[in-house]
């Protein structure tokens, strides 16, 4: 199935059912008056976050949704059948945007979470409403009031707990097919991975925690060079960033630096979430080399950097753990009850 986090489409609520204009006429009922009955409700629209769902693409091909109209009222006060709702179903992790594709209407980030984006006009009302002392015989009903339409964009942003980052053939895609059963396409040539790859990755029962790769950055990427900074949302839900450099780079200062740039191109959120340097490749690396990378990176960053090789293993259990720590910080924080501050109240006698 192809990988889509990005699409266009339409929805439009139903229309309301119109009122009956119907009269009583039965056999030696000399006064039988107004009986038409009200129109039916038109069905909603509605977006719920469903689960097995990884992409977008069943909206590619059908951009169109429009819920179900009212029926209209009949006589003998009948009333119309309201429409169901229609209810799409989304990945857990989708936005849904307005038509500036920027305004952000709602986000379900949770499984189960649920919005109704459209109401469905109600139904009009029949003849009899409009019956009074001084309009014994009403010959008018109201239409049933239309439904809401627009276009609108979603984004899917995949759940994930550690974000792999790093210029294009950094290992990032051999990284997380070592760590989990993930198995993205790997050669040795760059831009491999061309659309977001997921994996979980176990350290135990209840150590098990999501990884994403996303396609590689390079110089120029916020301003679309290379794939660009299309596939930058699906991490920043992320807890933690796992910035992997290819240690058979020359300058591996500005390989990190080059990374590093494209991210707080991007959005400032990158400047403050947790990251992880490590250098990658080291089996191809003699010792001194390795000491010698290791040390130029730590000083140019200010932060511990790891050394690891996906290939031979080397390392990838204790940068695990660490990518684990914060997640379990990250899932603490949110399991947490919001404590609701103290309210004054008014003093009675």
């Amino acid at each position: 199935m192809k990988f889509l986090d990005l699409v266009k489409i339409y929805v439009k609520s139903g229309d309301g059912g119109n009122g009956s204009k119907s009269f009583r006429r039965e056999k030696f009922i000399e006064y039988g008056g107004p009986d038409g009955g009200d129109g039916g409700r038109g069905g909603d629209i509605v977006f719920e976050a469903a689960d097995g769902l990884n992409t977008l693409i069943d909206y590619r091909y059908a951009p169109h949704h429009m819920a179900e109209n009212g029926k209209k009222g009949q006589g003998r006060q009948l009333h119309g059948a309201s429409a169901p709702d229609l209810v799409l179903k989304v990945p857990v992790g989708t936005e849904i945007l307005d038509e500036d594709k920027e305004t952000v209407i709602a986000d379900l980030s949770k499984l189960g979470d649920k919005i109704t984006l459209l109401r469905g006009g109600n139904g009009g009302w029949g003849n009899v409403h409009f019956k009074s002392s001084v309009n014994q015989a009403p010959d008018y009903a109201n239409p049933g009031l239309p439904g809401e339409e627009r276009w609108i964009w979603l984004r899917l942003k995949l759940i994930a707990d550690a974000g792999l980052i790093g210029l294009p053939n950094a290992g990032k895609s051999t990284f997380l097919s070592v760590v989990t059963k993930a198995t993205p396409k790997i050669a040795d040539y760059p831009f491999t991975t061309i659309y977001p790859n997921l994996g979980v990755a176990s350290l135990g029962a209840e150590s098990r925690f999501i990884i994403a790769d996303i396609p590689g950055l390079i110089e120029g990427a916020a301003q679309g060079a290379g794939l660009g900074t299309r596939f930058l949302g699906h991490v920043e839900r992320c807890a933690i960033l796992l910035h992997l450099i290819d240690g058979t780079e020359e300058d591996v200062v500005k390989s990190y630096q080059t990374v590093r740039h494209e991210l707080e191109e991007y959005s400032g959120e990158f400047s403050t979430k947790p990251e992880i340097i490590a250098i990658n490749k080291i089996d191809s690396l003699l010792p001194e080399e390795q000491e010698e990378k290791k040390a130029a990176l730590e000083a140019a960053t200010g932060k511990k950097v790891y050394l690891i090789s996906a290939i031979s293993h080397n390392g990838l259990k204790e940068v695990l753990a660490l990518l684990f720590e914060e997640i379990k910080k990250r899932r603490i924080k949110d399991a947490a009850p919001e404590i609701e501050e103290d309210t004054p109240q008014e003093w009675q006698p």
